[in-house]
């Protein structure tokens, strides 16, 4: 429910509650709160748009269409019904059926804002100022990815996307820089250095997104911000321009707006930094490169598919090297970053695109904290392939623990058999330990159409892609020693 509320996802959960009758008597499994038990309502009202606790069977429908509503309402969000048992007993029955009905009312923007924003973009056009697109996980909430391509094209605007936002548009599309982030690409870090005015579409500026919320990041540039949250306006930076809007609707109306005052832009010439990076020369006997995985996972990946990356420096990792082309979409766990969550939220996935290739990135952590979805999938025949990173070790963890303490503790494990786990539920399971055997393994994967292991043993050796500071490596680390010097001064 913290995911589905901070990642904006329409969920609807119904839970159990003890009896009403036996409020108070510590009846099993009771959360009401009363006498020293739980209390599960405040917990799902903290984790929700809203929680119901129904009482009466004759409100049923009323509550489910209230709720249903507002998931959807505005910036969407999860809700919750607790249901007690004893409105479960066979006697009990809803007379008063009737189809819920849905008003979702949509999130237009302000045609006064609309007008401020294209007034600033023509300016810049005119001015040649540099202009890049900064886009978020809200422009895929909205599907916007036709009317942001429209858009772009039409003004010739460089583009970004935060690791959230990878894939709405393709990654080979010729006004692509990439992903901006701090384990992101350096065309989009030097494209974003260099931009005096920046046009934000669904981005709430999460932690990783703004290099640990950069103070300067927006120093000396002009920031329109579109977001359907109006809160999320001005939460992190100040913008010169904001627009609460559905994004696909914002970019609809920026389109029409500009249009008047700009009737042809000249082709934009986009610096694309060399993607060169040491860290795809580091080989190990027996053991995969997990930034070449990723490009070789690339190469594979059916049109139309769904990746899902969990979180751990595989998330880095394919979020850097992972080349996504139109149609082809990419998720990671957004800014609550729980473990495990795409190792089972896959089958939903898979569920709900039935006709689409599903694969599940997730590090041997994450797969060890969830891996009993596997025989779910068996049982109801749901072919998600999962690439398990396996290092034996939590190699984000490390990497944070090195940063800041100049120790490690608690952080390597030794796995079980992934493959004789696999054949244990009735699953298919692979270890591959070259790039050889993974492409071999994936093509039998996509093949096959069942549930799919496949236990990649990667390299230790190898650092995920990472700037500590929107300026670059160099200028981050030098900003972190001034910290801790500083730091050192005070103490």
């Amino acid at each position: 429910m913290a995911v589905a509320m901070s990642d904006s996802y329409p969920v609807l959960a119904i839970s159990g509650f003890a009896s009403l009758e036996w409020k108070g008597k510590g009846a099993l499994n009771e959360t009401s709160g009363v006498s020293r038990t739980p209390d599960s309502q405040v917990m799902f009202a903290a984790t929700t748009k809203r929680s119901y606790l129904l009482q009466n069977p004759a409100a049923t429908c009323d509550v489910v269409e209230e709720a249903v509503n507002l998931a959807f309402d505005g910036r969407p969000g999860p809700v919750h019904i607790h249901v007690p048992e004893s409105l479960a007993h066979p006697e009990i029955t809803v007379d008063n059926y009737r189809d819920i009905k849905l008003d979702i009312r949509p999130v237009l923007p302000d045609p006064a804002k609309i007008a401020d924003a294209a007034s600033l973009l023509a300016r810049a056009i005119g001015e040649k100022r540099k202009i890049l697109a900064l886009i978020g996980f809200g422009a895929i909430r909205s599907r916007a990815g036709e009317e942001l391509r429209t858009f772009l094209e039409k003004f010739q605007i460089p583009f970004a996307t935060t690791l959230d936002g990878k894939g709405i548009i393709s990654e080979n599309h010729p006004l692509a820089l990439g992903v901006f982030c701090d384990s992101g690409h350096d065309s989009a870090r030097k494209a974003f250095q260099r931009a005096e005015v920046v046009l934000s579409i669904g981005n709430s500026f999460a932690q990783h997104a703004t290099f640990n919320f950069h103070d300067r990041l927006f120093e000396n540039k002009t920031l329109i911000h579109i977001n359907i949250d109006e809160n999320e306006i001005n939460k992190v930076y100040t913008a010169d321009c904001g627009i609460a809007s559905d994004a696909r609707l914002a970019v609809t109306a920026l389109t029409g707006e500009l249009s008047h005052a700009v009737s042809e832009v000249a082709p934009a010439r986009i610096e694309r930094e060399p993607f060169l990076d040491a860290t795809l020369k580091i080989n190990q006997p027996n053991h995969i490169n997990p930034g070449q995985l990723a490009l070789s996972l690339s190469k594979m990946l059916p049109e139309n598919a769904i990746v899902l990356a969990d979180a751990g420096a595989h998330l880095a990792w394919l979020g850097f090297y992972l080349k996504l082309t139109r149609g082809q979409n990419f998720h990671k766990p957004g800014s609550f970053g729980p473990m495990a969550w795409a190792t089972n939220g896959g089958l939903g996935t898979k569920i709900a695109h039935p006709d689409r290739t599903i694969v599940v990135g997730c590090g041997d952590g994450c797969y060890n904290l969830s891996g009993f979805e596997l025989m779910t999938a068996v049982q109801y025949n749901i072919p998600v392939i999962w690439i398990i990173f396996n290092d034996g070790e939590f190699k984000l963890i490390k990497v944070f623990q090195l940063s800041a303490f100049y120790e490690t503790g608690l952080i390597e494990f030794t796995n079980p058999d992934f493959v004789m786990y696999a054949k244990a539920c009735g699953a298919q399971g692979y270890r591959v330990e070259s790039l050889k055997d993974f492409e071999r393994a994936f093509g039998e994967a996509l093949r096959s159409n069942r549930p799919t292991i496949i236990d990649a043993v990667i390299t230790r050796l190898a650092i995920p892609h990472y700037s500590p500071s929107p300026a670059g490596l160099v200028a981050g680390i030098k900003d972190m020693i001034a910290r801790r010097l500083g730091n050192q001064k005070t103490m």
